[in-house]
């Protein structure tokens, strides 16, 4: 069956003039899927190859409009939800699908299309390299600066970075998954306005789960991502 269906929290900010750091910043694919989809499994195995690319932040946002189906998808987030119907009406599309690909939130393919994928992948891109490092048990955030730059809304990521699952009901029944970079929860934490910033916060944030963290710098008002970094947590 082909799916195409159509607070603010605590943080230390310091302002500095470092200098824009070296590295570029990576290509953002947000994969929305279910494990009650039996369109999804080829698009989930197209993100974990694409989460091996070092120019790539890979992210899976599952969704839980497919729970009903008759099975319950352990990874589903209603947040997931509410940012792909963001992505919606920003990119004006008649609906949100399963697999659904947004590429730095500026296109939407279908998840299992690696030719349209590549292709956007392939677009020259810049913005704002972000780089993470956990001293003791805070996150740190160290943004560049960026003259004429939007205000961004600073977006924390926390996701787990493989799971396998066996799948009992629904549409992929007998089936076991393998599943990449599953995102556990996100939150804005904070404004960027294109000053130098580090940011320092707890990894209470995180979900206790998580593997990795990201950080997505997301402009206010068409949800164009211009910035993004990753960190494994040690």
């Amino acid at each position: 069956m082909q799916h195409v269906h159509r607070r603010w929290f605590p943080f230390w900010l310091a302002c500095a003039a470092f200098p824009a750091l070296g590295a570029p910043r990576p290509a953002v694919v947000e994969l929305y899927t279910s494990e009650g989809c039996s369109s999804c499994p080829p698009a989930e195995t197209y993100l974990g190859e694409l989460a091996q690319r070092p120019d790539v932040l890979a992210l899976s946002f599952h969704v839980d409009y497919w729970d009903g189906l008759g099975w319950r998808d352990r990874y589903a987030l209603p947040e997931a939800v509410q940012r792909q119907r963001a992505y919606a009406r920003t990119l004006n599309l008649s609906s949100v699908f399963t697999p659904q690909v947004i590429v730095d939130g500026t296109s939407s393919v279908v998840g299992s299309d690696r030719g349209a994928i590549d292709k956007a992948l392939a677009t020259a891109r810049s913005g704002v390299p972000i780089q993470l490092s956990a001293p003791g048990t805070n996150i740190g955030i160290d943004v560049p600066v960026q003259s004429g730059a939007d205000l961004c809304d600073v977006v924390l990521v926390s996701f787990v970075r493989s799971a396998v699952t066996p799948i009992g009901r629904g549409e992929n029944a007998g089936r076991t998954l393998t599943e990449f970079n599953i995102v556990r929860n996100l939150r804005v934490i904070g404004t960027w306005d294109g000053h130098a910033a580090h940011y320092q916060i707890s990894r209470d944030l995180l979900a206790r789960e998580a593997s990795d963290a990201a950080i997505l710098l997301q402009r206010r008002g068409d949800s164009v991502i211009i910035g993004a970094g990753t960190l494994r947590l040690p």
